[in-house]
């Protein structure tokens, strides 16, 4: 949970804690029945307070109003990408620090949407969760290791109805392809390839020498929220935050819990036992490679091997920056491999099939190849947002709660095994001095990383281990 920096702070925070607690502890669902027939109990439907408005959280909010859910908050720091969301919802009051919307409206919603930058997810999620309200957060769940894991903890230990934002995961494509997986359509895969053609936005670059002055439109210091103090730098709001670790977690953050759910899914995976990086160089003079540990790298390539029931290994490359692999030989020349600029290719020991973002369209190859196959998995025909806002209503245990697509217990580890690529990849950048002061080792290049999943901890390489959790800056603070 944040805390603001004042007089009487942890009071303050104590007092917001208990009053949140007793409000939940106290809300009591009247059946519809006894308040007669065509009167809407507040149970019939969701008071939601959304904590990042502009952008994706327009969209999301947009969705939740498809369905029984009433937007009576909104929050946001930065009032121009707050805009269209304000006149979309004009009944909705607006404030611009999530903390003190959640320390005086507390009563007055029953669920969280945070759409923020990555690096703010976790104190918003854990704050609305603390006092007992459903969330829905954006992918991915988190910033780091360390938050996933408390925040799915936190889930449980609340009781409260959770949904992570990719919307993929209430697809039919991911059904389609569990379903051909459980008929033994390809036998047991043993290799998954995943590839995107992001960073679409700037990366592999060094952080700009001079400030600008802040918009007055933009609060930065709450932008900034946990990272670390800087100046304003022009490019970096809205969207270029992503190419940034202080903020982002890259292409891999942005777009594999799009694209790495569905095998997560249809092949049962749980935490990684090992991974290793290799990524993209951007060189500055003849031979002289740029360091750049601020920003995430152009391109990756990351190898994870993930534990079977069955006592083997399942390996699955991670490539961005546009490096596909190989085309399977199945596929005809002319096809498409997945759906261009990313896509997904499960290989089995008898065959093999693809899909495109969120699991969308999916084939076995070759294309030709049809195979009918029973419906047991049940379909999301309410869709991803609709489905979350219909089990908040009916709450934590409910049937329809147990039922969602990507809940905390399920987002939760599939965000740990996406970050654990990030942490290879920004060991990569791990560097020491020479003993004769001339140059730098990088000691975390070029090995395997081995993997703790209980323990969040890499047992070969303690360096690395920094990377699982960060240090907030001052003033702010996950609570646990």
């Amino acid at each position: 949970m944040p805390e603001k920096k004042n007089e009487g702070n942890h009071e303050s925070r104590r007092s917001f804690l208990r009053n949140g607690a007793l409000a939940a502890a106290g809300f009591m669902i009247v059946p519809r029945h006894v308040l007669g027939r065509g009167y809407v109990a507040p149970s019939d439907r969701l008071r939601v307070a959304a904590v990042g408005v502009g952008g994706k959280g327009y969209s999301d909010i947009t969705g939740f109003a498809e369905g029984p859910a009433d937007i009576n908050f909104l929050c946001d720091v930065d009032t121009r990408r707050a805009a269209d969301a304000v006149k979309k919802f004009p009944k909705a009051k607006f404030y611009t620090d999530f903390r003190e919307m959640f320390e005086k409206e507390h009563k007055n919603f029953d669920a969280v949407s945070v759409s923020t930058p990555d690096h703010q997810h976790a104190v918003a999620a854990m704050g609305a969760m603390q006092l007992g309200k459903h969330v829905y957060v954006q992918k991915p769940l988190t910033h780091d290791i360390f938050e996933a894991r408390k925040l799915t903890e936190a889930a449980k230990r609340y009781k409260v109805v959770t949904q992570m934002g990719n919307q993929g995961a209430s697809g039919d494509g991911v059904r389609q392809l569990m379903e051909w997986y459980n008929a033994g359509a390809i036998g047991d895969v043993h290799t998954v390839y995943v590839w995107t053609d992001r960073p679409v936005w700037p990366q592999g670059i060094q952080w700009p020498k001079s400030s600008a002055p802040v918009p007055s439109e933009l609060n930065w210091d709450l932008w900034l929220g946990t990272a670390p103090k800087k100046d304003y730098v022009e490019g970096l709001v809205p969207f270029n935050w992503r190419g940034w670790w202080d903020y982002g977690t890259g292409a891999l953050g942005d777009m594999g819990c799009h694209l790495i759910e569905p095998p997560f899914r249809v092949l049962g995976l749980g935490y990684p036992t090992s991974v290793e990086a290799s990524v993209g160089s951007v060189y500055v003079d003849e031979f002289k490679r740029g360091y750049f540990p601020e920003s995430c790298p152009p391109s990756s390539h990351v190898i994870m091997k993930f534990p079977t029931k069955k006592g083997k290994e399942i390996t699955m490359h991670w490539m961005d920056g546009g490096i596909q692999p190989e085309r399977p030989e199945e596929l005809g020349p002319n096809e498409m491999m997945g759906d261009g600029g990313n896509g997904v290719i499960f290989i089995g020991t008898k065959g093999k099939m693809m899909c495109g973002t969120y699991g969308k369209d999916p084939k076995l190859l070759p294309t030709t190849r049809t195979l009918k196959v029973a419906q047991t998995i049940a379909r999301v025909p309410e869709g991803h947002y609709v489905q979350w806002v219909n089990a908040a209503i009916a709450g934590f245990d409910s049937a329809k709660a147990k039922a969602l697509s990507s809940p905390f217990d399920i987002a939760g580890p599939l965000t740990e095994s996406i970050l654990m690529g990030n942490l290879a990849i920004r060991s990569y950048d791990v560097r020491e001095a020479k003993a004769d002061n001339k140059g730098f080792n990088y000691p975390g290049r070029y090995i395997k990383l081995l993997w703790d999943g209980p323990n969040m901890k890499i047992t070969n390489f303690d360096p690395a281990n920094q990377f699982v959790k960060r240090t907030y800056r001052d003033g702010w603070s996950l609570g646990v």
